[in-house]
């Protein structure tokens, strides 16, 4: 199976360049041309990234922070210039090397190739999403907003889990108490009501999204 590589940067031509230098060479390559794009993006689960810093609305720094709790693959920065502060700052926030422009293209994928080759060692694959400032990890079951992890109960996270993986979709009580209990389980789907609260007042401690929308008379559906 071909590595693959994530493209971010907000000029076309290069994003154009890299994508095809590496389906030559045999990868399969993801692109975006923006910060946001390029965390929907990362949800597929890149072997490697290359994220330009300087983007107009989130950003490499940003994206980098916000999607290294749930993404262990190398990210390497692409910047036209970098400094002794720069190159602090990308590292404090997750990255793991530097490709300045204007570069060589072979040289950049002799560094890309070194870095899976290095990663092959220890690789971990994990399955995530990224919405806002919240990142899911569904393979470590842990829930990161701003940065800072969020603690929640067992059947928390399978509620999370099962409307998350499922955005937009309403569930009823039933439904849900159903998926995350299992109907031979003794109870009142009435606890649903009160996980969804739960839930509700950890995420606002940290964040003013609402993430679980209430349709009423109807259930719950994720919207974030």
């Amino acid at each position: 199976m071909p590595y693959k590589i994530l493209v971010v940067d907000d000029e076309a031509d290069i994003v154009k360049l890299l994508k095809d230098y590496f389906e030559i060479n045999g990868y399969e390559v993801l692109t975006a041309l923006n910060g946001e794009k390029a965390l929907n993006q990362a949800e597929k689960q890149p072997d490697l990234i290359l994220l330009d810093i300087n983007m107009p609305d989130i950003d490499g720094l940003k994206v980098c922070a916000q999607i290294r709790n749930a993404v262990s693959c190398p990210i390497l920065f692409l910047t036209a210039k970098v400094e002794d502060a720069d190159k602090i700052n990308g590292f404090r926030v997750g990255g793991d090397d530097y490709i300045v422009k204007p570069f060589s293209i072979d040289e950049l994928g002799a560094r890309v190739s070194a870095h899976l080759r290095r990663e092959e060692r220890h690789q971990t694959t994990s399955k995530a999403r990224f919405t806002d400032d919240l990142v899911i990890d569904y393979t470590s079951r842990t829930v990161f907003c701003n940065n800072e992890q969020l603690q929640f109960a067992k059947k928390e996270f399978d509620i999370i889990e099962l409307l998350s993986m499922n955005r937009g979709q309403i569930f009823d009580k039933e439904r849900i108490y159903e998926r995350v209990w299992s109907w031979d389980s003794t109870g009142d789907s009435s606890v649903v009501a009160e996980h969804i609260r739960r839930i509700r007042s950890k995420l606002s401690a940290v964040s003013g999204t609402e993430y679980i929308e209430t349709v009423w008379g109807v259930g719950y559906k994720w919207v974030g």
